[in-house]
Protein backbone atom coordinates (compact mmCIF):
# COMPACT_ATOMS: atom_id res chain seq x y z
CA UNK A 1 0.00 0.00 0.00
CA UNK A 2 0.87 3.49 -0.95
CA UNK A 3 1.72 6.38 1.72
CA UNK A 4 2.35 9.92 1.71
CA UNK A 5 3.98 11.58 4.42
CA UNK A 6 2.85 14.98 4.74
CA UNK A 7 3.81 18.47 7.83
CA UNK A 8 0.60 18.78 10.38
CA UNK A 9 -3.15 17.27 10.53
CA UNK A 10 -5.82 18.92 9.83
CA UNK A 11 -8.53 19.38 13.19
CA UNK A 12 -10.63 16.29 11.67
CA UNK A 13 -7.73 13.70 12.27
CA UNK A 14 -6.89 14.55 15.71
CA UNK A 15 -9.02 11.72 17.32
CA UNK A 16 -6.61 9.58 14.34
CA UNK A 17 -3.59 11.29 15.63
CA UNK A 18 -4.70 11.05 19.29
CA UNK A 19 -5.35 7.10 18.44
CA UNK A 20 -1.56 6.24 16.73
CA UNK A 21 0.24 8.11 19.52
CA UNK A 22 -1.79 5.94 22.52
CA UNK A 23 -1.44 3.00 20.10
CA UNK A 24 2.53 2.95 20.44
CA UNK A 25 2.72 4.80 24.12
CA UNK A 26 -0.33 3.64 26.01
CA UNK A 27 1.16 0.60 27.62
CA UNK A 28 4.22 3.23 29.00
CA UNK A 29 1.30 5.73 29.56
CA UNK A 30 -2.13 3.74 31.11
CA UNK A 31 -1.09 4.25 34.82
CA UNK A 32 -0.65 7.90 34.60
CA UNK A 33 -3.35 9.10 31.61
CA UNK A 34 -5.79 6.41 32.01
CA UNK A 35 -8.48 5.45 31.40
CA UNK A 36 -7.83 5.18 27.25
CA UNK A 37 -11.44 7.25 26.76
CA UNK A 38 -9.70 10.20 28.52
CA UNK A 39 -6.55 9.58 27.85
CA UNK A 40 -7.68 10.11 24.09
CA UNK A 41 -9.80 13.29 24.50
CA UNK A 42 -6.68 14.60 26.58
CA UNK A 43 -4.22 13.92 22.91
CA UNK A 44 -6.65 14.86 20.62
CA UNK A 45 -7.15 18.37 22.64
CA UNK A 46 -3.91 19.01 22.88
CA UNK A 47 -1.76 17.47 20.13
CA UNK A 48 0.18 20.23 17.71
CA UNK A 49 -0.35 19.88 14.10
CA UNK A 50 2.87 22.11 13.68
CA UNK A 51 5.39 19.31 15.50
CA UNK A 52 4.39 16.57 13.40
CA UNK A 53 4.45 14.73 10.81
CA UNK A 54 2.07 12.66 9.06
CA UNK A 55 1.93 9.67 6.98
CA UNK A 56 -1.70 9.30 4.82
CA UNK A 57 -2.85 6.67 2.52
CA UNK A 58 -3.86 8.00 -0.81
CA UNK A 59 -7.84 7.69 0.44
CA UNK A 60 -6.47 10.04 3.06
CA UNK A 61 -6.48 7.72 6.13
CA UNK A 62 -3.48 8.21 9.13
CA UNK A 63 -1.78 5.80 9.77
CA UNK A 64 1.63 7.10 10.78
CA UNK A 65 2.71 9.43 13.17
CA UNK A 66 5.87 10.83 13.93
CA UNK A 67 6.24 14.04 16.73
CA UNK A 68 9.02 16.25 17.87
CA UNK A 69 10.20 18.79 20.10
CA UNK A 70 11.85 21.98 19.98
CA UNK A 71 11.84 25.46 22.28
CA UNK A 72 9.13 26.39 20.43
CA UNK A 73 7.07 23.39 21.42
CA UNK A 74 5.78 19.65 21.16
CA UNK A 75 3.53 17.52 19.33
CA UNK A 76 1.80 16.71 22.56
CA UNK A 77 1.93 19.88 24.95
CA UNK A 78 -0.88 21.31 27.43
CA UNK A 79 -0.72 22.56 30.73
CA UNK A 80 -2.06 22.21 34.39
CA UNK A 81 -5.41 23.42 33.45
CA UNK A 82 -5.45 21.39 30.26
CA UNK A 83 -5.28 18.38 32.56
CA UNK A 84 -7.72 19.62 34.69
CA UNK A 85 -10.23 20.05 32.23
CA UNK A 86 -10.16 16.15 31.44
CA UNK A 87 -9.23 14.57 34.97
CA UNK A 88 -10.27 17.55 37.33
CA UNK A 89 -8.08 18.91 39.34
CA UNK A 90 -6.90 16.46 41.80
CA UNK A 91 -6.33 13.86 39.47
CA UNK A 92 -4.37 16.39 37.41
CA UNK A 93 -2.13 17.78 40.56
CA UNK A 94 -0.77 13.92 40.67
CA UNK A 95 -0.65 13.11 36.99
CA UNK A 96 1.25 16.50 36.02
CA UNK A 97 3.61 15.47 38.52
CA UNK A 98 4.17 12.14 37.13
CA UNK A 99 4.49 12.91 33.75
CA UNK A 100 7.09 15.83 34.37
CA UNK A 101 9.39 13.39 36.14
CA UNK A 102 10.08 11.88 32.28
CA UNK A 103 10.25 15.07 30.68
CA UNK A 104 13.35 15.62 28.35
CA UNK A 105 15.69 17.95 27.91
CA UNK A 106 16.43 20.07 24.75
CA UNK A 107 19.91 21.06 23.94
CA UNK A 108 20.80 23.81 21.37
CA UNK A 109 20.97 22.76 17.55
CA UNK A 110 19.42 19.16 18.16
CA UNK A 111 15.76 18.37 17.78
CA UNK A 112 14.24 16.06 19.86
CA UNK A 113 12.02 13.50 18.49
CA UNK A 114 8.66 12.79 20.48
CA UNK A 115 6.98 9.85 19.90
CA UNK A 116 6.68 7.68 16.74
CA UNK A 117 3.69 5.21 15.34
CA UNK A 118 2.35 3.26 12.46
CA UNK A 119 -0.45 1.83 12.57
CA UNK A 120 -0.76 -2.07 12.82
CA UNK A 121 -2.04 -2.80 9.64
CA UNK A 122 0.81 -0.44 7.61
CA UNK A 123 4.08 -2.25 9.86
CA UNK A 124 6.99 -3.78 7.70
CA UNK A 125 5.81 -1.58 4.69
CA UNK A 126 8.72 1.18 5.12
CA UNK A 127 6.74 3.52 7.22
CA UNK A 128 8.34 4.27 10.09
CA UNK A 129 11.75 4.45 8.07
CA UNK A 130 10.08 7.54 5.83
CA UNK A 131 8.97 8.93 8.79
CA UNK A 132 12.25 8.55 10.41
CA UNK A 133 13.38 9.73 7.35
CA UNK A 134 11.32 12.87 7.09
CA UNK A 135 12.11 13.62 10.64
CA UNK A 136 15.78 14.03 9.70
CA UNK A 137 14.67 16.17 6.89
CA UNK A 138 12.45 18.32 9.29
CA UNK A 139 15.94 18.62 11.75
CA UNK A 140 17.91 20.29 9.07
CA UNK A 141 15.10 22.61 7.78
CA UNK A 142 14.61 23.62 11.17
CA UNK A 143 18.91 24.46 11.15
CA UNK A 144 19.43 21.33 13.59
CA UNK A 145 22.50 19.04 13.46
CA UNK A 146 21.16 16.53 15.30
CA UNK A 147 18.04 14.45 15.94
CA UNK A 148 17.62 12.89 19.31
CA UNK A 149 15.26 10.02 20.71
CA UNK A 150 14.87 8.05 23.85
CA UNK A 151 13.66 4.32 23.29
CA UNK A 152 12.72 1.97 26.21
CA UNK A 153 14.27 -1.49 26.92
CA UNK A 154 11.15 -3.27 26.27
CA UNK A 155 11.31 -1.97 22.49
CA UNK A 156 14.43 -3.97 20.74
CA UNK A 157 12.74 -3.81 17.81
CA UNK A 158 12.18 0.13 17.82
CA UNK A 159 15.95 0.25 18.91
CA UNK A 160 17.18 -1.61 16.18
CA UNK A 161 14.94 0.32 13.42
CA UNK A 162 17.04 3.34 14.91
CA UNK A 163 20.46 2.13 14.78
CA UNK A 164 19.90 1.16 11.03
CA UNK A 165 18.82 4.69 10.49
CA UNK A 166 22.41 6.14 11.77
CA UNK A 167 21.27 6.15 15.51
CA UNK A 168 23.63 5.51 18.11
CA UNK A 169 23.47 5.24 21.75
CA UNK A 170 24.85 7.99 23.98
CA UNK A 171 23.69 7.15 27.49
CA UNK A 172 20.73 5.54 29.93
CA UNK A 173 18.41 6.85 31.99
CA UNK A 174 17.00 4.01 34.75
CA UNK A 175 13.52 4.91 36.46
CA UNK A 176 14.21 3.11 39.83
CA UNK A 177 11.18 2.67 41.17
CA UNK A 178 8.86 4.80 38.84
CA UNK A 179 9.17 1.19 36.38
CA UNK A 180 6.36 -0.35 38.25
CA UNK A 181 4.12 3.08 37.02
CA UNK A 182 5.36 3.36 33.70
CA UNK A 183 6.28 -0.44 32.94
CA UNK A 184 9.85 0.13 31.83
CA UNK A 185 13.54 0.10 33.36
CA UNK A 186 15.32 2.18 30.90
CA UNK A 187 15.61 4.18 28.52
CA UNK A 188 18.71 4.53 26.10
CA UNK A 189 19.41 8.30 24.90
CA UNK A 190 19.87 8.04 20.74
CA UNK A 191 21.36 10.36 18.88
CA UNK A 192 21.84 11.04 14.50
CA UNK A 193 24.41 13.51 13.79
CA UNK A 194 23.08 15.08 10.63
CA UNK A 195 25.51 15.72 7.26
Amino acid sequence: MDYIISSGFEPHERPAVAALFWQAFGDKLRNVMGPPEKALQFLAAQANPDFALVARTPDGAVVGLAGFKTRDGALIGGELNDLAAVYGWFSALWRGSLMSLIERDLNDGTLLMDGISVDATMRGQGVGTALLNAIKAEAIRRGATAVRLDVIDANPRARALYERQGFEAIGTDHLGPLRWIFGFRSSTKMICRLQ
